[in-house]
């Protein structure tokens, strides 16, 4: 059976240049041809995040350092953002690590109001906060730069970002919005095959890291940066993964970091425009909505899993029937990665000419 392109929130279809730059020679990782590689990365991956800081590559997924977050940096309290599934379950995941845990629940779809971190931060008692700025499961960009600010006007809270499907795709500032750590993995808008996680460590997170003792190993902030001044990792790199975030990052600045938001938004765009023709209602709010994916509440006259399936069997193209507790109530078509105004349309026009089928 053909495999379908994918148009899913992640992962997403892999360039075969990046395929192609997977398969360089084996080297080994604790020699020169690897610290060659790492430092090689480094100046276009910290153009991309917006930073002056080492950037760590994780062979994880980004849950990976999500856990590491709170084990290397919660020591009394931990506030967590909850908007959908992923910023919902940090919030167990920080529980289950035995921390000292509250949450701010908004309803999936909604945004988190900084007015309201703002509150709960004023109770005290807080020394982390979690939020995840683009809500997969829900396409909801949250107002990071609000957030932002509102968390830094408390001293000795540090904010830890998810950016895992929209770093890339929009412009994110980590040295001028002073965030704290942000993460992402690879599958999403970088277009990489799932297996690494990236991310950035303010100096304050390193300092606070360095006086937590049962913050592990794997996923050691203080490791992390002891072995980036050697150009190397703590563990065993996948070093295809890190031949292929070469060759994307490369490619991303051969393209312009502008240029490549533009393309976001402007297919982003296409989608939205498609979806208001068919009446199609979109989760999230105006002003709170991705740019790298978009989430449709599902109308009852559609059979959404009949519709996906007959676009996956008959074009081979795939987009996904929602997750989570509103899986079969939304579906989400991703303009992440790769994705030009063409290969977007090639999307639509399959849709267009299944969808009268499956209408009732």
């Amino acid at each position: 059976m053909t495999k379908p392109k994918l148009f899913i929130p992640g992962p997403v279809d892999v360039a075969p240049e990046t395929y192609s730059a997977m398969a360089g020679p084996a080297i080994g990782h604790r020699g020169a041809d690897f610290e060659e590689l790492y430092a090689s990365i480094q100046p276009g991956i910290r153009q991309v995040v917006g930073t002056s800081r080492p950037v760590f590559f994780s062979t994880s997924s980004a849950w990976g350092v999500m856990e590491g977050c709170i084990r290397n940096l919660v020591k009394s309290k931990v506030l967590n953002l909850c908007c959908g599934a992923f910023s919902d379950k940090w919030f167990g995941v920080a529980e289950s690590c035995g921390k000292n845990a509250e949450k701010i629940q908004v309803e999936w779809g909604q945004p988190i109001d900084p007015e309201v971190v703002r509150e709960k931060l004023s109770e005290g008692g807080f020394d982390t906060v979690t939020l995840v700025h683009n809500e997969t499961s829900t396409g909801v960009l949250n107002p990071l730069k609000e957030i932002a600010e509102v968390v830094k006007s408390f001293d000795d809270v540090l904010l830890v970002v998810d950016t895992v499907s929209s770093l890339s795709a929009m412009p994110i500032d980590f040295d001028l919005m002073g965030i704290d750590v942000l993460l992402a993995g690879v599958q999403k808008a970088i277009a990489l095959p799932p297996g690494l996680a990236v991310f950035v460590t303010s100096e304050a997170a390193q300092e606070r890291a360095s006086s937590v003792h049962d913050r592990g190993y794997y996923f050691d902030f203080c490791e992390f940066a002891k072995n980036d001044e050697k150009n190397n990792t703590p563990s065993t790199p996948s070093i295809p993964h890190l031949y292929a975030l070469k060759e994307r990052t490369d490619a991303m600045l051969n393209e312009g970091l502008e240029a490549r938001y533009v393309r976001h938004a402007q297919n982003n765009a296409m989608v939205h425009s498609w979806g208001e023709k068919h009446g199609f209602q979109l989760l999230p709010p105006e002003g709170y909505r991705s740019l790298s994916l978009s989430c449709f509440v599902t109308p009852e006259n559609l059979d959404q899993s009949g519709w996906i399936k007959s676009v996956r069997e008959k074009y081979h193209l795939l987009i996904n029937g929602g997750y989570g507790k509103i899986k079969g109530k939304t579906f989400r078509i991703s303009n992440m990665g790769n994705e030009t105004s063409a290969t977007m349309q090639q999307l639509l026009d399959a849709l267009d000419a299944e969808l009268p089928a499956h209408l009732s």
